[in-house]
């Protein structure tokens, strides 16, 4: 077992990451930029080291500058978290290179999965639902776009191959719109992404957004822990996030979740990971693999018992898993809510000295956070302060415990999307379960009239 890891992150998932590595009686080393230099995990690390500026991409994501941490500090592995350099394939190269373990999967994976065209021609290799879409990347010709999309049937997303977080997106509805859209498409993907490619898949009118946590090993095992359901979102973020999904059934959740496993035996996986699916009309359709933890681990780790942070610890040194599929039991439900420094209705952020932060307590709950009063939230970063997430018996319960846990929450000095989330678990249409992927900007729509 490693005896010192540098996480190469910041946040509550810096924080989180510490705590796991105290558990197991590994040192941590903390990587900082000057922002971040008053942050409860760098004060808490064994070893903490200032790796730049402000700026992320003068500090967190400056690779050189966070190998060169991991050497002066002695560290034997380095954790990405998520976000930052988490699914950079060159940085887990460099990592490997430079004789650290990189705690994620190999960086031959990660490109694999980060190209969304031999994503989806892995997956549809290992018999995982695909949505319909185009055979590779598009071309130029004009009627073949159109005898493309003419096949996939109309309305149809055009989708940037190296995209992600939401961006790189066009819907199409009509073929007079199609050739501009893909041109458009193309041109935002090489400013965003350095890489033109996109491809064509048919868009999906109201679906959920469910998706798979996996664990694979070194030794060929690989097992599910259930799903979670994170369709109330806006712009393709997530906001609140749950486990199990409400209204899929076992035997659907066992069927998808084993080809999900065996995905990861074929193409040699190594870690946790999560299968992203749009669900309608109880179908699944896989749209990307995300090769890291996600935000919304603890809804899982809550329902099985299992740290996943740990098993990312124990998968990377070599270690084989300890138990099978059948020893994995699902019990309860779990709720999550993102806390973000924001307007809770227009979403502007709102960095600044938080003055007064009392946290929620009682039955099943958890609060992952790094802030604490008198903590000043950065304008430089992503806007999330913390994750509250509500544990009970039965959904019924997890949402009441939210509501509760919700009501309970002072931060005050900046603002934060704390009356949208109890706007939420008092909406019906959340109660019911089962609300898709639009459902909140339709509702937000609404509210800001």
């Amino acid at each position: 077992m490693f005896e010192k890891i540098l996480i190469a992150n910041r946040g509550e998932i810096a924080l989180r990451i510490q705590r796991a590595c105290r558990e197991m009686g590994i040192k941590t080393v903390a990587v900082y930029s000057e922002a971040d230099r008053d942050a409860k995990y760098v004060k808490l690390a064994d070893e903490s080291v200032c790796i730049g500026p402000a700026a992320s991409g003068q500090s967190y994501l400056n690779i050189p500058a966070v190998i060169s941490a991991a050497e002066v500090t002695d560290a034997q592995a380095i954790h990405p978290g998520y976000g930052f350099l988490s699914e950079n394939a060159d940085f887990a190269e460099r990592v490997e290179q430079s004789g650290f373990v990189f705690i994620g999967p190999r960086a031959e994976t990660i490109r694999l999965m980060g190209d969304k065209i031999s994503a989806k021609e892995a997956m549809n290799e290992a018999g995982v639902p695909c949505v319909p879409g185009s055979d590779g990347a598009l071309g130029d010709d004009p009627e073949a776009l159109m005898k493309s999309a003419k096949k996939i049937g109309y309305p149809v997303i055009i989708k940037a191959a190296g995209g992600g977080g939401g961006r790189g997106m066009r819907v199409v509805h009509t073929e007079a719109a199609l050739v501009a859209a893909v041109n458009m498409t193309k041109a935002e993907a090489q400013a965003a992404f350095g890489n033109p490619v996109v491809y064509m898949e048919k868009f999906l009118e109201l679906p959920r957004h469910i998706e798979i946590q996996v664990l694979s090993d070194q030794h060929g095992n690989a097992v599910y822990l259930g799903e979670r359901d994170c369709s109330m979102q806006r712009r393709h973020q997530k906001i609140i996030e749950e486990a199990p999904a409400p209204g899929i059934s076992t035997k659907l959740r066992d069927k998808i979740g084993e080809r999900c496993a065996e995905a990861c035996r074929k193409i040699n996986y190594r870690g946790a990971g999560t299968f992203e699916f749009l669900y309608e009309n109880d179908e699944f359709y896989f749209i990307e693999m995300n090769t890291r933890v996600q935000v919304e681990h603890p809804v899982t780790e809550l329902i099985t018992g299992i740290d996943i942070v740990q098993q990312q610890i124990l998968i990377a040194a070599g270690e084989k898993l300890k138990f099978a599929q059948k020893d994995i039991h699902f019990r309860g439900h779990a709720v999550e809510c993102r806390l973000n420094a924001e307007d809770p209705f227009n979403f502007v952020p709102s960095p600044g000295r938080i003055t007064t932060f009392h946290m929620p307590g009682g039955p099943g709950i958890r609060v992952d956070t790094h802030a604490y009063g008198g903590y000043l939230v950065p304008p430089h970063y992503d806007s999330m302060i913390g994750k509250l997430i509500a544990y009970g018996d039965t959904r019924e319960q997890a949402i009441a415990r939210m509501r509760i846990a919700l009501s309970e929450m002072v931060v005050e000095g900046i603002k934060t999307n704390i009356p949208l989330h109890i706007e939420l678990m008092a909406d019906a249409a959340f109660h019911q379960g089962g609300t898709s992927i639009h459902y909140l900007e339709q509702k937000l729509g609404i509210h800001s009239k």
